[in-house]
């Protein structure tokens, strides 16, 4: 059961695995926190609870990485960004399936999950991106 989770990194790409996005909900003030935190920023209540949050949102902003952590440099030149998903709440993460010169600033992106992990390096948590919504 969800409820049981701590309200943790871990407990989130937990979620990952299982390809779904969870945030924390604050009870007491309605404050989604994403990624999850055991005690809500706002009114300092860990009266919380896990909500699923939507995949699709608007990238906000961006930048292209070329020089990258050992880990990610097969994905090298790749761009990162801050996307603000559907409800408001606002998520990191890689750009993929689109080439570098379109990705632009509110553009329509919608989470996918990778199947597998990639590398037995850090970071062993499984992993989400971000693809556009309508692929051109």
């Amino acid at each position: 059961m969800a409820d049981d989770k701590p309200f943790t990194i871990e407990s989130f790409y937990n979620f990952v695995k299982e390809k779904k996005l969870m945030g924390g909900k604050c009870r007491s003030c309605g404050k989604l926190l994403v990624p999850p935190k055991p005690l809500c920023p706002e009114c300092f209540s860990s009266d919380l609870t896990w909500k699923e949050i939507p995949k699709n949102g608007k990238l906000r902003t961006y930048t292209v990485i070329h020089v990258a952590p050992k880990q990610f440099q097969a994905f090298t030149p790749y761009a990162v960004g801050i996307v603000e998903l559907e409800d408001g709440a606002q998520l990191p993460g890689m750009i993929r399936n689109v080439t570098l010169d379109k990705v632009q600033v509110g553009m329509q992106l919608t989470v996918d999950f990778d199947a597998e992990q990639t590398t037995h390096e850090w970071p062993h948590w499984p992993r989400y991106y971000f693809k556009p919504t309508h692929p051109e």
